[in-house]
């Protein structure tokens, strides 16, 4: 039996947030109750953890095995190989540039599993290069024939016949050459400055008539295509339909075959694409910024001359050429990473979105929840009992919805919103600059430290303070990452506050690509403690009572704690006990004993950690009754779920918090419970029973951190959990949404 309702243990602890100057910070006694909860050093055997970022290397092995199943449709695969590609470079540009900075330090810093950064970054080397071998393999032995053999050809130059290599040169010349710099290196001409992720060919050219050598560098231009269509060039180009083919070259055999119009008169020795990852992660001081907005335009100016940390080479490079990239990018051996496949293999993100729907996955529709359905009035909808939205197999329409009717509804005083990264969809801005248009108090938190999404957010909100929004930027010290929708409406000469929480961003591309939970609720307590929040992040407060959420680098931490414990409590009284914990990753070292120490007592333990999980399951005597899984499937499983208790009697909180110190210690975060029995319902049956019954994309941990993908016993149904999620929802489609 589910408890009542009421039954949902409310969260009454302090939570203090203060304002220093003109921004909102962390107090001192705040700050002590992190550092107490913080991860220490020596507090554990290294032989407890697994290290984080050979964790997460891990997982980005779990996502090319993706790419080599054959029970994905091909494009999909391509895609997954993309994928990986492009997570590993933001693991150089983040990761291991801060890997890099500790060492260089010369500090004894060492990670949950005892490493040193030092030991870190070489055993990120063998792991790394073990992995591009194993990708080179699958693109040259599976995924390159497979795709010859549907119709699509990336060819070489030398593949080309003398009609295609006339048709190819006369586009060199007319849209490639005008945007190409030869850069030489000589006395006159100094070493060019190599940008992030850039593709470039390294060429030796010589002067035929005093045979001097020099070394000259060319970019391959970002803003044509990496791939040039072949067919495209061919005056007498059809569209074949769905089943067309396609040829292409990539942009850099086009530029190779061609250098020599570059280099009238000299000859060229050879020529060998590089491409080189700088650091682009950085720390701005606060406390010394008079103007956050401007110190990080500033800094993000700046970002672009970052250290380099990686140098990718293709095969044959010349020695000394090598030697004179690693001299002048300041690099270690170490760094530089020989690539056989094709370098910046993210770019294959272009096949992989080719219109062929025979090779990619079915298009679906989103449903709209049933609440939902056909009513023009969200407010009394949502007045009426909780709802709840399950992205992306539910639109993300009713969240716009919800907010364009709270920007044109006469009853709406005030509208205030949390934003992280919102993507280039300018409908849920147009929304709340309406509502300001409109005279309503419009307050919205923009994080403008979201990594890679800075420019971004600096853009929309110096438009929204355009339009009259009241713009601000968070707590001083920590990143806003909290997902928080508040709605004050008058209704009948009281005040009534509605509000949207959910554990992923207000993004409408993400919503259909990332699985995640939002909550629309009229409950009076939660609307209260959510205007606290708001009151904390936007003004002077502190010694916030908060009633059902749990927020701040001192509530949110010791809450968790709090229900493992409470779990723990009951195995030790004899009662059943559980805990199931979904999140993108685990290293908080923290958490990770309490779950060891609750495992001990008797709990049954069951996580479904995405990505990097620090926790080894299955030690004798420390964690026998934690079992760990990771799903790798079409959407990207994003939401962070928690369950306490026996099964049918738990109670469930989402968050946007994984349980990492960066969100423990260092973010705005909010953990807020599911009360409503059907949303508890909705939760074990569209998530819990899933990702625990799944034999397709599930890949369990075991204690020496190897990863096996499950697989369906003999007479076992085979259960994808996101694709029996998918079809449940296909069969209760209402109308097709927007979104």
């Amino acid at each position: 039996m589910s408890p009542p309702i009421d039954a949902v243990a409310p969260l009454r602890q302090i939570s203090t947030i203060t304002r220093s100057s003109s921004v909102p910070t962390v107090p001192e006694a705040a700050r002590e109750s992190a550092r107490e909860f913080s991860p220490k050093p020596q507090c554990a055997d290294p032989a407890l953890y697994f290290d984080r970022e050979l964790s997460w290397l891990a997982f980005n092995r779990r996502v090319l095995a993706e790419a080599g199943r054959s029970d994905w449709p091909l494009l999909e695969r391509v895609k997954f190989f993309a994928i990986f590609f492009s997570n590993l470079d933001e693991f150089f540009m983040v990761r291991v540039s801060a890997l890099h900075e500790q060492h260089a330090a010369q500090g004894i810093k060492e990670g949950a599993g005892g490493l040193t950064p030092g030991q870190q970054l070489a055993e990120i080397g063998v792991e790394v290069r073990k992995l591009l071998a194993e990708a080179t393999e699958l693109l040259a032995g599976t995924l390159r024939p497979e795709l010859e053999a549907n119709g699509i050809h990336i060819c070489s130059w030398q593949d080309l016949d003398a009609d295609t290599r006339r048709l190819a040169h006369d586009y060199f010349r007319e849209t490639v050459f005008p945007v190409l710099t030869p850069l030489v290196v000589d006395p006159v001409h100094p070493f060019p400055f190599l940008s992030n992720l850039s593709l470039s060919l390294a060429i030796e050219v010589s002067d035929p008539d005093t045979h001097v050598a020099r070394f000259a560098r060319v970019k391959v231009p970002e803003i044509l295509p990496r791939f040039v269509s072949l067919a495209g060039l061919r005056p007498d180009a059809l569209d074949d339909g769905p089943g067309r083919e396609f040829e292409f070259l990539p942009l850099e055999e086009l530029i190779q075959a061609n250098l020599q119009e570059l280099f009238p008169g000299m000859e060229i020795l050879d020529c060998h694409p590089f491409r080189v990852t700088r650091d682009m992660d950085f720390e701005i001081l606060e406390e010394e910024a008079s103007d956050l907005l401007a110190l990080l335009s500033k800094e993000l100016r700046r970002r672009k001359f970052g250290s380099a940390v990686r140098l990718e080479l293709a095969p044959g490079v010349p020695e000394r050429v090598r030697r004179l990239l690693i001299d002048k990018l300041q690099i270690n051996d170490r760094d530089v990473y020989d690539v056989s496949g094709p370098l910046g293999a993210s770019a294959l993100f272009a096949i992989a979105q080719l219109p062929r729907p025979d090779l990619r996955d079915p298009v679906y529709t989103q449903a709209t929840p049933t609440q939902f359905a056909n009513r023009t009035d969200l407010f009394s909808t949502i007045a009426h009992g909780d709802v709840m939205v399950h992205l992306p197999y539910e639109s993300f329409a009713p969240v716009l919805d919800f907010l364009e009717q709270a920007a044109t509804d006469p009853d709406v005083l005030a509208i205030k919103m949390t934003l992280y990264r919102t993507g280039s969809n300018p409908s849920l801005i147009r929304s709340l600059v309406k509502a300001a248009e409109n005279g309503k108090q419009v307050a919205v938190c923009v994080e403008i430290k979201a990594r890679f999404d800075e420019e971004n957010n600096i853009a929309w909100a110096q438009a929204l303070e355009r339009a009259g929004v009241h713009v601000f930027y968070g707590a001083q010290g920590l990143k806003t990452h909290a997902k928080v929708l508040l709605v004050v409406r008058r209704e009948e000469g009281r005040i009534a506050r509605y509000v949207h929480l959910s554990t992923g961003n207000y993004n409408a591309t993400t919503a259909r690509l990332y699985t995640d939970l939002g909550l629309f609720t009229a409950d009076p307590h939660i609307g209260e403690d959510v205007s606290e929040l708001f009151n904390s992040l936007s003004g002077f407060s502190r010694h916030q009572e908060f009633h059902k959420l749990a927020t701040g680098v001192e509530l949110l931490p010791q809450t968790v704690l709090t229900k493992v414990e409470e779990q723990a409590r009951r195995a030790k009284q004899g009662q059943p006990a559980r805990i199931f914990a979904k999140m993108n990753a685990l290293v908080d070292v923290n958490a990770i004993d309490s779950l060891y120490a609750a495992s001990q007592a008797g709990v049954q333990i069951y996580l479904v950690v995405r990505g990097i999980c620090c926790l080894r399951p299955g030690l004798p005597g420390v964690s026998d009754n934690i079992r760990v899984c990771s799903i790798v499937g079409r959407f990207l499983e994003h939401n962070r779920v928690f369950a306490f208790g026996p099964e049918g009697d738990e109670e469930f909180y989402l968050s946007s918090a994984d349980w990492m110190p960066r969100n423990f210690y260092h973010r705005v975060e909010v953990l807020f419970p599911v009360a409503a029995r059907s949303l508890r319902d909705k939760i074990r049956n569209e998530i819990l029973k899933p990702a625990i019954e799944d034999n397709c994309r599930a890949y369990d941990l075991g204690p020496d951190g190897t990863y096996v993908r499950r697989t369906a016993q003999p007479g076992e149904p085979t259960v994808d959990a996101q694709a029996a999620v998918l079809n449940a929802f296909r069969a209760s489609v209402v109308r097709p949404a927007r979104g």
